[in-house]
């Protein structure tokens, strides 16, 4: 286990002490408490990618758990603020709803054998998300610009999180249609293959049925040439 995967499991491992401490209020400095548990689970995000990259540590599991990581802290987070009417439950829902559709396009994409790239758009959103969840939390507390710029952030949010999700569609659609040409084309040329493989053999089969036909016929031939004499 490096650290760059370490660090991706310690995000998963957060999600708890986030959801407790964002809802359990009596906590002296909740708002300060919670959005710092909650931006320092976040910022091993950024990090945990950096040192993958720098320490050229980059694992088929780091790939795996790394969104996984991400969609668990951010979902917990709004779900929270949800139960605390923080967030609109509608925009929650979008956002939510967004994440479990590109996770099931990527699934379908692997078993199709291809895969779909995270956009710019996608990598800003976690970007906005962290910041409006942070506001969120301190606004509750805070009130005046803080929460209305959190606001501001969360309706970004959405509007990246529909963007990037017509995106995440568009490239989706545009890869399986490639894969089922592909698919269809080398399906058509191994029919194509196996029609030939026959039409040789049929051919191979006439031509030595021809050979036979030959060699018999010239030791017919010969017989009575042979009598005679």
């Amino acid at each position: 286990m490096n650290l760059p995967n370490s660090l991706t499991l310690a995000r998963i491992f957060f999600v708890p002490l986030v959801v407790v401490i964002l809802l359990t209020r009596d906590i002296h400095g909740w708002a300060s408490w919670g959005a710092g548990v909650f931006l320092a689970a976040a910022l091993t995000d950024l990090l945990d990618g950096y040192l993958a990259r720098r320490r050229k540590q980059v694992t088929t599991l780091g790939r795996m758990l790394d969104p996984i990581a991400d969609k668990l802290l951010i979902s917990s987070a709004l779900i929270s603020l949800v139960e605390l009417k923080i967030a609109p439950a509608w925009m929650v829902v979008i956002i939510i709803a967004r994440e479990f559709a590109v996770s099931g396009l990527r699934s379908i994409a692997a078993q199709e054998g291809f895969s779909i790239d995270v956009s710019t758009l996608g990598k800003g959103k976690m970007v906005v998300q962290v910041a409006a969840v942070v506001g969120l939390i301190l606004g509750h507390e805070y009130h005046g610009w803080v929460q209305q710029t959190a606001n501001i952030l969360l309706w970004a949010v959405v509007f990246f999180a529909l963007i990037s999700m017509l995106q995440y569609f568009r490239e989706f659609w545009s890869k399986l249609d490639s894969s089922v040409k592909n698919r269809e084309h080398r399906r058509l040329k191994i029919i194509e293959r196996r029609r030939q493989r026959i039409e040789e053999r049929r051919e191979l089969r006439r031509l030595r049925k021809m050979e036979r036909e030959r060699k018999s016929g010239d030791v017919s031939d010969a017989v009575p040439g042979s009598q005679s004499n």
